[in-house]
C-alpha cells in the first residue's frame, strides 16, 4: 500500500528534534510521498528547503494562510511568484479565508486570498484552500475565477453536506484528515464521505495538529505525525464501505494527479 499525505507542517518546531525518524516511520507505515504545507512567508521557504532535502520524497506548497495575511505585502507576493516557478513547489496556497479566528483582519484576508487566486491563474498551479466559518465569501472569491485556475482541492474538509455539494458542484478535490476519527465534531463526515468522488477524494494528516483520537495506543504526546495517515486511511475506508487498499490506490492517484507528483522510481 502506498500513500500520500497531502498536507503536512513539517516545518514545525515540534519535528525539529526527530525529523528524520518521523520520515522513516511515515515510510514504515505506507506513506511514501508528502506534500509541506507553506503558509507564510517563512513557512514556505522552510517547506521548499526541506523539499530540496529530500527530492522525490517531500514537496511543497507556497503561500500565505488566513492566519497570516495581515503579513501578506508586495515582498511576500514576490517571494510566493518566485517559488511558483520551483519544480518542487506543487500548489498555490495554504490560502483561503478564516473567520472563526479573525487573526488576520477579514479585509486583510480578502486581500491575501485574491493575490494568490491571481498567482494561481498566472502560474497555472492547483489550489491548496483553507475555509472556516467563511463559506459564502469563499465561494465568491473561487467563483469569480472560475474557469481561469487549474484544480482546487479544499484541504482538511470539516463542513456539512451543503458545503460539499458547493463544492463537488464545483469540481474541487476534498482533503479528509483525522477530523473524521472525532466522535464530538466528525461523526458527520463518515457519512457525507461516501459521496465524495473516488478521483477527487485525497487523504492529509495536517500533522502535528488532528491526531486521530481512534488511534490505539493513543501517543502520550500527542503529536500528530505523517504515519498516521494509514490509519486514517483505514477509517476512511469503512466508513466508504470500500476495502482499504482500494481506499488507498485511489487517493494516492489522485493526489499523484492533482499535484503533478510522479511515482517513486524506488517505490
Amino acid at each position: 500500500m502506498q500513500l500520500v499525505d497531502i498536507g503536512a507542517n513539517l516545518t514545525h518546531e515540534s519535528f525539529r528534534h526527530d525529523f528524520d525518524a518521523v520520515l522513516a516511520r511515515a515510510r514504515a507505515h505506507g506513506i511514501n510521498q508528502l506534500v509541506v504545507t507553506g503558509a507564510s512567508a517563512q513557512g514556505t521557504r522552510d517547506a521548499l528547503a526541506l523539499a530540496l532535502a529530500h527530492p522525490s520524497v517531500l514537496y511543497a506548497t507556497a503561500g500565505v494562510h488566513p492566519h497570516h495575511a495581515s503579513d501578506f505585502d508586495a515582498e511576500t507576493e514576490a517571494l510566493l511568484r518566485e517559488y511558483q516557478a520551483r519544480p518542487e513547489v506543487v500548489a498555490v496556497g495554504e490560502t483561503g479565508l478564516d473567520f472563526h479566528r479573525n487573526f488576520s483582519p477579514r479585509e486583510a484576508q480578502l486581500f491575501a486570498f485574491e493575490r494568490q487566486l491571481q498567482l494561481a491563474m498566472e502560474c497555472g498551479k492547483p489550489l491548496f484552500l483553507h475555509q472556516r466559518d467563511a463559506h459564502m465569501d469563499f465561494l465568491a472569491c473561487m467563483d469569480s475565477v472560475r474557469g481561469r485556475i487549474g484544480p482546487a482541492v479544499v484541504h482538511c474538509f470539516t463542513g456539512e453536506r451543503s458545503e460539499l455539494f458547493d463544492y463537488l458542484d464545483r469540481d474541487f478535490h476534498i482533503g479528509i484528515t483525522g477530523w473524521i476519527c472525532d466522535e464530538r465534531r466528525g461523526a458527520h463526515l463518515r457519512e457525507l464521505v461516501k459521496s465524495i468522488p473516488a478521483d477527487r477524494l485525497m487523504l492529509e494528516t495536517d500533522a502535528p495538529y488532528l491526531l486521530p483520537r481512534t488511534v490505539k495506543p493513543m501517543p502520550s504526546h500527542r503529536r500528530n505525525e505523517p504515519m498516521y495517515l494509514a490509519h486514517i486511511c483505514e477509517e476512511v475506508a469503512r466508513d466508504r464501505g470500500e476495502d482499504v487498499a482500494v481506499t488507498a490506490a485511489n487517493s494516492t492517484a489522485a493526489a499523484r494527479h492533482f499535484f503533478k507528483i510522479p511515482e517513486r522510481s524506488d517505490g
